[in-house]
């Protein structure tokens, strides 16, 4: 019951936009200690553009993320780089999709400021459908002082396609050759 009380009190990025529903997807609500499972290559209700977009949902999907980027997207000065106006976040949209499906280690510069921690796979280990990582992508692209396309299912399975042999983590410099 709590968990239910905490999703629909859930607030993010957008400030004072609460979500009007929680989130009922599993992997959502899925404990911290769950085993991971497969993740589907592709979706059955794509994101097509802004406007086909669950902010509710995205904003659900982002309190995963908030642990280590914080309600507002600020991040955490020297520890975790911010989402909210961060080049990385409004530039291609294949280098956000890329991190969330591989994680990121090593030294990233965000607006200025270098950063050099850790972040897992889907930000918690456990597998996002191509949808999910649309959404949640798509909403933090559209808040926290970000003003970035939509992103769709089918641009998340085209770099998981592509990027399907990897083994580690992102690093900056693999993003950087990311298009």
């Amino acid at each position: 019951m709590a968990l239910v009380a905490l999703a629909a009190t859930l607030t993010a990025c957008g400030g004072d936009k609460a979500a009007s529903t929680p989130a009922t997807d599993s992997a959502a609500t899925a404990p911290a200690d769950a085993a991971p499972t497969a993740a589907p290559t592709d979706s059955a209700a794509p994101v097509a553009s802004a406007a086909a977009y669950d902010p509710a949902k995205g904003q659900a999907l982002y309190g995963r993320c908030m642990a280590c980027h914080q309600q507002n997207g600020a991040g955490m000065p020297g520890a975790f780089p911010p989402l909210a106006e961060s080049e990385w976040v409004n530039g291609p949209a294949s280098r956000p999709i890329a991190i969330l499906l591989h994680g990121l280690q090593g030294e990233i510069t965000v607006k200025g400021t270098k950063y050099n921690s850790m972040m897992m796979a889907y930000g918690t280990g456990v597998p996002m459908s191509d949808d999910e990582i649309a959404t949640v992508l798509t909403y933090v692209r559209s808040n926290c002082g970000n003003n970035a396309p939509a992103v769709t299912a089918a641009e998340v399975a085209t770099v998981r396609a592509a990027t399907a042999g990897r083994s580690t983590p992102m690093t900056q410099k693999d993003l950087e050759a990311l298009q």
